[in-house]
């Protein structure tokens, strides 16, 4: 069954009657609502005039529906090619000066330096929790390099370590030992923590976990496609897949699918779940995801848990764009999300 223009939410299998077991594509819209308001629908979603000629083609391949079974050692390797692909493009659009894996406080990271000309900035830094599902590396090249490119800021990319042999909190305590150090060095004000994906969950766990420790807090905060509750799903788990309307979908659940993270851990644990947590005095934080984004849901409602308390959240929505499509440098909208990433981590060090 073809994945462009079909939503299937709640585990619905069902499409108009007409199309039921057509492989053509639905030609009109339709919906069913349980009793208990789950919805079974079908719609016909045209790819708007608002996205950028590259987005548009992006947006035409096809990806099968059909789930691909590989090991966790396939998905590391296959994750960690694309990476290292996808940051060599990166580095093309954005040069940096070098790249080079130092330990720090015990732990691997990656250390990311702009060139030269910035002296006027050595005072802060960018701290980096890479996306990956928290058992790979799908980020700490492609969500680094163009922000030090921009910004003229070196960046630590955190290497911790990863899911199911090192489940909550390793990763969390890993990139608190990173700050720790750090902070023998910059002024909490001078460093901003930020992430994808999974890192984005990463960066308000470890937020809470400084603010329960009694430690200073960053000067600014980056989530970008997250999450803040793993109790809960949320709509656009139900409705995209990791490539928006196209590819496997498994059918919905109330349970997360992220157990092999945080294992028999409380799943509205404050640290592990930062919507439960007192969030009151975090600093300025900028959220973003896409309409197609998997984490839309997610993002929009740990947006407003930190507005509820308080904190200056800013969040940006991009148009019909999928999940972390920032990692994409050949996409226009993603040289505009690297650049609202960067004027915000300027503007928040500079102060």
């Amino acid at each position: 069954m073809q994945g462009m223009n079909r939503i299937m939410i709640a585990g619905a299998l069902l499409l108009a009657a007409s199309v039921a077991f057509s492989q053509e594509p639905p030609s009109r819209n339709s919906s069913y609502i349980d009793a208990d308001g789950t919805a079974h629908v079908t719609r016909v979603v045209p790819v708007p005039d608002t996205v950028s000629p590259e987005a548009r083609h992006d947006l035409a391949r096809r990806v099968s529906d059909a789930p691909v079974h590989r090991t966790l050692e396939e998905r590391r390797s296959g994750t960690d090619k694309w990476q290292n692909g996808a940051g060599e493009k990166s580095r093309q659009v954005y040069p940096v000066k070098g790249i080079k894996e130092q330990t720090i406080a015990g732990v691997r990271t990656r250390v990311i330096t702009p060139l030269e000309g910035h002296a006027d900035k050595q005072d802060r830094l960018l701290l980096n929790v890479h996306g990956g599902g928290f058992n790979s590396d799908s980020g700490s090249l492609t969500e680094t390099i163009p922000l030090v490119n921009l910004t003229g800021i070196k960046c630590v990319a955190v290497l911790y370590r990863l899911a199911p042999e090192h489940p909550f909190p390793a990763a969390v305590d890993d990139t608190v030992a990173v700050y720790k150090e750090l902070l023998k060095t910059y002024k909490p004000e001078k460093i901003a923590l930020f992430g994808t994906s999974a890192g984005a969950v990463l960066t308000g766990e470890v937020a809470v976990k400084l603010h329960q420790l009694g430690l200073p807090l960053p000067g600014a905060l980056g989530v970008f496609s997250g999450f803040g509750d793993f109790s809960k799903t949320g709509d656009s788990r139900a409705i995209f897949a990791l490539n928006g309307f196209s590819g496997a979908l498994d059918p919905p659940s109330k349970v997360s699918p992220d157990t092999s993270y945080f294992g028999g851990t409380d799943p509205k644990n404050p640290v592990l779940s930062p919507d439960y947590a007192d969030l009151k005095g975090f600093p300025p934080t900028l959220f973003i995801t896409s309409t197609r984004d998997l984490l839309l849901s997610g993002t929009a409602i740990m947006h407003r848990a930190f507005l509820r308390s308080g904190v200056d959240a800013q969040l940006v929505v991009f148009e019909a764009l999928p999940h972390a499509f920032w990692n994409n440098v050949a996409l226009p909208e993603s040289r505009e999300a690297d650049g609202i990433m960067a004027r915000f981590f300027d503007k928040e060090l500079g102060r």
